[in-house]
């Protein structure tokens, strides 16, 4: 199952500390807001979102029908497809949403061990 582009969205308490902190390790900043308390750091392959006061804790995120270049790939999977599919294999939703048929969503699941898995989609 392709569960699309990979990050680790990380619970921060400043935004702006973070930043200077993962710049020093080599991180450069590819998209994001400072003013809204969000960005996403990049070093090679390994990608980061830096939040602050949006999540309740760290999480693993997948963003289906992406590429590792934050381009669209068209002929990766809906995360509806996704959803459909981890609920057949009885991975229940612990957060699901009512979207549209096609396009923006997300929904979010737990492991064994509590920890939060996010899929988003932003296409």
């Amino acid at each position: 199952m392709n569960l699309g582009h990979f990050s680790l969205s990380l619970e921060v308490k400043d935004i702006y500390a973070s930043l200077e902190f993962y710049n020093k390790l080599g991180f450069k900043q590819i998209m994001g807001n400072l003013d809204q308390k969000w960005c996403v750091i990049r070093n090679g392959d390994c990608t980061i979102g830096l939040f602050q006061g949006m999540f309740d804790s760290h999480l693993l995120t997948f963003n289906p029908k992406w590429h590792s270049n934050f381009k669209e790939d068209a002929d990766a999977p809906d995360i509806r497809e996704i959803e459909s599919d981890l609920r057949a294999n009885g991975i229940e939703p612990v957060k699901s949403f009512e979207y549209d048929s096609q396009g923006p969503a997300h929904f979010v699941i737990e492991d064994p061990d509590g920890n939060t898995i996010m899929f988003e989609q932003h296409f």
